[in-house]
């Protein structure tokens, strides 16, 4: 982080793997994070590292933002019929549980990895469709977080 010049931002976003590995660890440790953003697929093997995850960033103090649950419902491109291939609600279940925000559930729709490929994200290929909408709606809802979690007051130490 240190050896780039990022020049002036509004928003980093990193992107980490899975888990609670030392990527994350590494990182609430030596970078002041704003906060962190659980995201999960629906089934419940995904939701144990997720909650597993976001226990971690709660004991290094770092503000969950909410969570995010991707690859959510398959709507058929030429029939138009739903399909929750990794089953459906358990990010909304998760959040719920523990307290924290669900900040949506992302649609799969293979433009959205086809785009990132190309370079053309679904936002701006497609902004009103199912992945498009959501994702354009998640942001708002992340940023509109982060402001709110940059004007509490810190908290003043016990004497």
């Amino acid at each position: 982080f240190s050896d780039v010049d990022w020049g002036s931002l509004d928003y980093m976003v990193i992107d980490l793997p899975p888990g609670t590995g030392d990527a994350q660890l590494t990182l609430a440790q030596s970078v002041p994070l704003t906060g962190a953003i659980i995201v999960t697929t629906p089934q419940d093997v995904a939701l144990g590292d997720a909650v597993k995850g976001l226990a971690m960033f709660q004991k290094l103090e770092v503000p969950i933002i909410g969570v995010i649950e991707n690859m959510g419902a398959f709507a058929c491109p030429h029939c138009g019929q739903v399909t929750e291939i990794f089953g459906s609600g358990g990010g909304a279940r998760m959040a719920s549980r523990l307290g924290v925000p669900f900040l949506g559930s992302v649609p799969i729709d293979p433009r959205v990895r086809t785009g990132g490929d190309n370079g053309e994200p679904i936002v701006a290929v497609d902004p009103e469709g199912p992945a498009g909408s959501v994702l354009r709606q998640m942001a708002r809802d992340v940023a509109a977080r982060i402001s709110v979690i940059n004007l509490e007051p810190e908290l003043e130490p016990a004497s």
